[in-house]
């Protein structure tokens, strides 16, 4: 039963996300990608196998040696660090259709990553980024976790803070299948303005006052 129950929940949490991704680019021939976490490959061999029927490459890198999970000619594993910049210099073709980031879901690490490679990003290419959503870790959901609630809730803020401060370079959408996955089209090459604090009127005095008011028994 516990096997079952684990095979649903990656089927709901990884099978969603990637048709959704599919949808998006599907259509792109001669498709270049650049992937940022390999983890158990399920991402990865989804990306292979578009690649081999667009006609496409595929760089995959990550922190941890996976370059064994494929052998794939389309396919080139670099083993290195996401924020190690210097690894541009091992890829030919610095163009991309497609970057995919699924390392360390840490809000200015995402940001980081986000803000250093957008710039090989063609206009009209997008960026996914995944494990936004929190609603699978919140207390008494099938994935409770207070740290992954907590993270993918400042993560999807961070992205809300960047995108606020650059609706003109870039088109947001949003999915919440699964865990979560942003999807950022790139309009132009302009480059990306800072993020910005974007401030929270719910708890300001007069929405207070409001709520206060309401509350009020009447006499």
């Amino acid at each position: 039963m516990e096997k079952i129950k684990e095979l649903n929940h990656v089927d709901f949490l990884y099978k969603p996300k990637l048709e959704y991704i599919s949808r998006c680019i599907d259509k792109i021939e001669n498709i270049n990608i650049l992937e940022f976490g390999v983890m158990k490959g399920r991402s990865t061999g989804f990306f292979l196998n578009l690649c081999n029927r667009l006609d496409g490459k595929l760089f995959s890198v990550d922190m941890n040696d996976h370059s064994k999970l494929f052998s794939d000619k389309r396919w080139t594993f670099i083993h290195s660090r996401d924020d190690n910049f210097e690894l541009m210099d091992k890829i030919n073709n610095k163009s991309f259709d497609v970057i995919y980031i699924d390392t360390l879901h840490e809000p200015n690490h995402v940001k980081k990553i986000l803000y250093y490679y957008y710039n090989f990003l063609k206009v009209g290419g997008r960026v996914f980024i995944d494990d936004i959503n929190w609603l699978p870790y919140v207390k008494n959901s099938f994935k409770d976790s207070e740290y992954s609630e907590v993270i993918n809730r400042k993560t999807f803020h961070k992205i809300i803070e960047i995108y606020n401060k650059n609706f003109e370079n870039l088109k947001l959408e949003i999915s919440f299948c699964g865990t979560g996955t942003i999807n950022f089209l790139k309009l132009n090459n302009s480059k990306l303005n800072e993020p910005k604090k974007i401030k929270n009127r719910i708890f300001g005095l007069r929405n207070l006052a409001r709520f206060f008011i309401r509350r009020k028994p009447k006499m």
